[in-house]
């Protein structure tokens, strides 16, 4: 847009307009690690094979509440000896890392209790998050502009005069997830590991609001003041 400069007969006010405001989260999120560990390197495997997919299997078991299901990193590696020297193999310790999320939050208090009941298996998480379109975001823009509005008539109105015409509107960011001023991510993130103590009770999990911000910068023309 082409830079306009303000007159005596088109001053211009330029104000910076602010939205925010709190939303239930839409999903939530949680990272498992299945882990296996023995002497022989094909049985470790093995066990983690098998308990990667009881795993898979709880999670996939929730149907449509679940809108996302991803293997991340696989390792499995020797431990070597604390003592003596050269190559010799302690034990084989393996490892499977996957992501679930969830949109039904009673649903993830069961899947939780259940998975951190499996042996080596540790839960991290809720991770209490919004969707990346979701319409809180644009909630929060229009607050933004309807504040930069109200804030530049309010400095007319102080001068006895009123807005003409907007010259710019520019996007002063939303606050992206995992910055200071959005903690969409932001929970209160919990650590499960599986003691094989038999069944718990489903946890009741209560989810975090999230917090939305928005700003614009709003530029505009006033008629002149009788000064």
């Amino acid at each position: 847009m082409t830079q306009e400069h303000a007159t005596p007969d088109a001053p211009q006010v330029t104000v910076r307009g602010e939205g925010r405001l709190e939303v239930d989260p839409e999903f939530a999120r949680i990272w498992l690690t299945v882990s296996a560990r023995g002497t022989d390197r094909t049985a470790t495997l093995a066990d983690l094979t098998r308990r990667n997919a009881r795993v898979l299997d709880l999670v996939k078991a929730h149907g449509d509440t679940v809108q996302r299901l991803e293997t991340g990193r696989l390792s499995i590696s020797p431990e070597l000896g604390r003592r003596g020297r050269g190559e010799r193999v302690h034990a084989y310790v393996g490892r499977v890392r996957v992501t679930a999320e969830l949109t039904d939050f009673t649903a993830l208090g069961e899947l939780v209790t259940r998975l951190a009941d499996l042996d080596m298996t540790s839960v991290d998480g809720p991770w209490w998050e919004l969707r990346p379109d979701s319409p809180a975001y644009v909630e929060a823009r229009r607050l933004a502009v309807t504040e930069a509005v109200r804030r530049a008539r309010t400095y007319a109105e102080a001068l006895g005069t009123s807005l003409a015409s907007l010259l710019e509107l520019s996007d002063a960011g939303l606050a992206a997830p995992g910055t200071p001023m959005h903690p969409a991510f932001a929970g209160a993130p919990m650590a499960f590991a599986a003691e094989g103590v038999g069944e718990a009770p489903p946890l009741d999990l209560e989810p975090q609001r999230q917090t939305v911000t928005a700003e614009v910068v709003a530029r505009f023309t006033m008629a002149p003041p009788a000064l």
